[in-house]
């Protein structure tokens, strides 16, 4: 079991892994080895709670799939070994950051003062708009 939180972990056998061809460093060795990493990990049928489904899919924006696939890649590294232990360690971000419950805003009233001093504002750039118009008589 991979250990996202104290109270959250993750089976393994949710997460598939493919390794393809990488775009990046590594000279003539890009030609030859697939050292990139496609990481999956279902959301939808993976054992985790609904609320935590939810922020996790709004969270992962373009790397959720359509068919409820969080596709992660990783293809920094020059080797397998390490592209996965960082796609695996980008999954445990993202399910580390959509455990975090969003606290719940407590709506509060505007103060006295911050009525007033919106007021007084907005009466002082009405005078500054109305000395702006042109005055009767005046020909300038």
């Amino acid at each position: 079991m991979i250990r996202i939180t104290d109270s959250l972990v993750i089976d393994p056998a949710d997460i598939r892994e493919s390794f393809v061809r990488a775009s990046g460093p590594g000279g003539q060795n890009v030609n030859k080895v697939a050292t990139a990493v496609e990481l999956r990990f279902n959301i939808e049928t993976a054992s985790l709670p609904a609320e935590l489904k939810v922020r996790l899919a709004s969270i992962a924006g373009r790397m959720l799939a359509q068919s409820g696939d969080l596709v992660i890649t990783a293809q920094s590294h020059r080797s397998q070994e390490r592209n996965r232990e960082e796609a695996l360690q980008k999954l445990i971000t993202l399910l580390q950051k959509a455990a975090i419950r969003p606290r719940k805003r407590i709506a509060t009233k505007a103060t006295k003062a911050s009525k007033r001093r919106r007021l007084e504002s907005k009466a002082r750039r009405s005078d500054i708009k109305a000395n702006r118009r042109a005055k009767p008589g005046h020909d300038d």
